[in-house]
């Protein structure tokens, strides 16, 4: 499906549904970009013919730069800022639905909301370039949404240090901390090591696999509920004539 120059695809070969996102900027995430891929990714979830999904992204550049930036400073009240914020909670609902592992490629820097997406990921194999950063305190909001999973994965420690000083952290802290689970110091030697365990995963047993990820997010049950409070948290802090400014200084 293709919208607004960006573009979610899903293509399936031996049990393999391979979900890639696209934009021209920086693989960034607007609104209905965001939508797509939930989408997809619950579509994936629900076919037969898929026993693992795979997560990337295209180019050669940055994994994901985060949200829509030009989406962001369009926001003019507290209804269009929960609804902007709520794009990567229905992604991220979406991952931990998912009946399947979610592998997911990472081969560039991430940003802001893209690191929510590795954390939700079930398994995530990234190439040496893949520093991650959570940015949003610079904008005068929080990594809020994202937040959960992030903890979740990583543990608060690592998620309040990321959120505080919204530095950028290279893939060898992401790999220490839990965030990928190997590092690949080529893009040859990437891709080898994702075919390799997602043919290794379509061969697995699927209700095994399934019941397997139940486990992995026990104690999430709860989170429809606080991704929509996080999410109204930046909604509100967007409106702010602090946020403004930062937002305005950010983008110079």
């Amino acid at each position: 499906m293709t919208i607004d120059a960006g573009q979610v695809t899903l293509e399936v070969q031996q049990g393999i549904g391979t979900v890639t996102f696209s934009h021209p900027r920086g693989n960034s995430l607007p609104g209905a970009l965001l939508r797509s891929l939930a989408a997809t990714i619950e579509e994936a979830g629900q076919r037969d013919d898929v026993r693992v999904v795979r997560l990337q992204s295209s180019g050669t550049g940055p994994f994901c730069a985060g949200a829509s930036f030009d989406e962001l400073v369009a926001i003019e009240n507290a209804d269009q800022g929960l609804a902007f914020f709520s794009g990567f909670m229905h992604v991220i609902l979406a991952m931990k639905r998912c009946p399947k592992f979610i592998v997911t490629r990472v081969h560039g820097k991430a940003a802001g909301g893209a690191v929510g997406l590795i954390a939700a990921s079930d398994y995530c194999i990234a190439h040496v370039s893949g520093a991650v950063r959570l940015s949003e305190l610079a904008i005068g909001i929080g990594p809020f949404v994202v937040g959960p999973p992030i903890q979740h994965k990583i543990g608060l420690a690592h998620y309040t240090a990321m959120s505080v000083d919204f530095d950028w952290r290279d893939a060898a802290w992401a790999h220490r901390v839990g965030l990928y689970a190997s590092v690949a110091e080529s893009i040859g030697e990437l891709d080898t090591v994702v075919d390799g365990l997602c043919r290794k995963l379509a061969a697995s047993h699927p209700a095994a696999m399934a019941k397997l990820k139940q486990v992995f997010w026990e104690g999430t049950d709860h989170w429809d509920s606080l991704l929509v409070e996080r999410a109204g948290m930046s909604g509100s802090l967007v409106l702010s004539d602090f946020t403004r400014k930062a937002i305005a200084a950010f983008g110079k």
